[in-house]
């Protein structure tokens, strides 16, 4: 579909594209944004989901889309930050393929093992782990944020945990129920039944913020300055949109994130809500990139 180069942004349907199957938190918050987008543009906003290859296929989809401000990629810290050091051959790379609308929120992840973890602080815990060498941790799988968090907690502390990579978050959590592994980070929402359950238990947050709405939870930066392990999400479109649809779409952006239903779901699921500029948002996403590539080249972790 052509539009008029002058008429007034936008004069019909967006498209946003999310990089995850139907029904995860990334999605579930995504189609609640495109409702109130769509109040905010006063035109259609169709949500598409392209999964597959940790976010890699609907990344990719978008850098190809025609950069007129009618595609617009809803995507996270994952295949944003850590996928370009991950994978040798990658058909992208965020901050040159892409121009930043908005990072949207952050997520804090949480630390947590099994019930009988005889650690109840991150100290505790630190020194559990450098008496008994050769612990186990889950994660979902190898390059996801909560194998890095993990990596880059190892580094923090100095102790030596051994990585069991699970297919998915729901084996992982599983596995450290079944006392198959001794901890693991995740995010709240995956964790919470299971910490409420007192099947699981949670040591800290590594939001160096801390963790939205639980005041008492500890930050691992408490023992670690400097420690910040989040997941986030972005809005950005391919490369070489008009500037003045990047601050429209930038403006509805900041206007949506106030709204009572996705201020509603960040409480729901102990996000933070962020109000950065576009040039704010840029250098966010740029100082995530560095910080897993760090980590990524530290622990020779690849993908391939």
């Amino acid at each position: 579909m052509a539009f008029s180069a002058h008429a007034a942004y936008p004069e019909g349907p967006v498209k946003l594209i999310v990089p995850f199957p139907p029904g995860q938190t990334t999605d579930i918050i995504a189609r609640a944004f495109a409702e109130e987008l769509q109040k905010e543009l006063q035109q259609p906003i169709i949500v598409e989901n392209r999964a597959g290859a940790g976010g890699i296929i609907g990344t990719e989809a978008a850098k190809r889309a025609p950069n007129d401000g009618y595609t617009v990629l809803f995507t996270s810290g994952g295949p944003a930050s850590i996928n370009e050091s991950l994978y040798k051959a990658i058909p992208y790379h965020t901050l040159s393929d892409f121009d930043q609308i908005a990072v949207l929120y952050e997520m804090a992840q949480v630390l947590i093992t099994r019930a009988d973890m005889p650690a109840n602080r991150v100290d505790e815990l630190v020194a559990y782990l450098k008496k008994k060498p050769g612990t186990n941790y889950a994660s979902g799988g190898i390059g996801l944020t909560n194998h890095l968090t993990m990596e880059m907690f190892k580094r923090y502390a100095g102790v030596d945990v051994l990585h069991i990579p699970y297919k998915g978050a729901t084996a992982a959590l599983t596995g450290l129920i079944g006392g198959d592994v001794d901890l693991m980070v995740e995010s709240l929402p995956a964790a919470k039944p299971h910490l409420d359950s007192g099947r699981l238990k949670i040591i800290a947050t590594g939001s160096a913020k801390g963790l939205a709405g639980y005041p008492a939870v500890e930050t691992v930066a408490k023992y670690y300055p400097g420690f910040n392990a989040t997941t986030w999400v972005a809005l950005m479109t391919p490369k070489g949109v008009a500037p003045e649809i990047l601050d429209k779409l930038h403006k509805s952006t900041q206007a949506v994130i106030k709204t009572d239903k996705l201020q509603k779901l960040f409480r729901e699921n102990a996000a933070e809500p962020m109000a950065l500029s576009r040039a704010q948002s840029q250098d966010y996403i740029a100082a995530e990139i560095a910080k897993w590539n760090a980590i990524i080249k530290e622990g020779n972790i690849s993908a391939d």
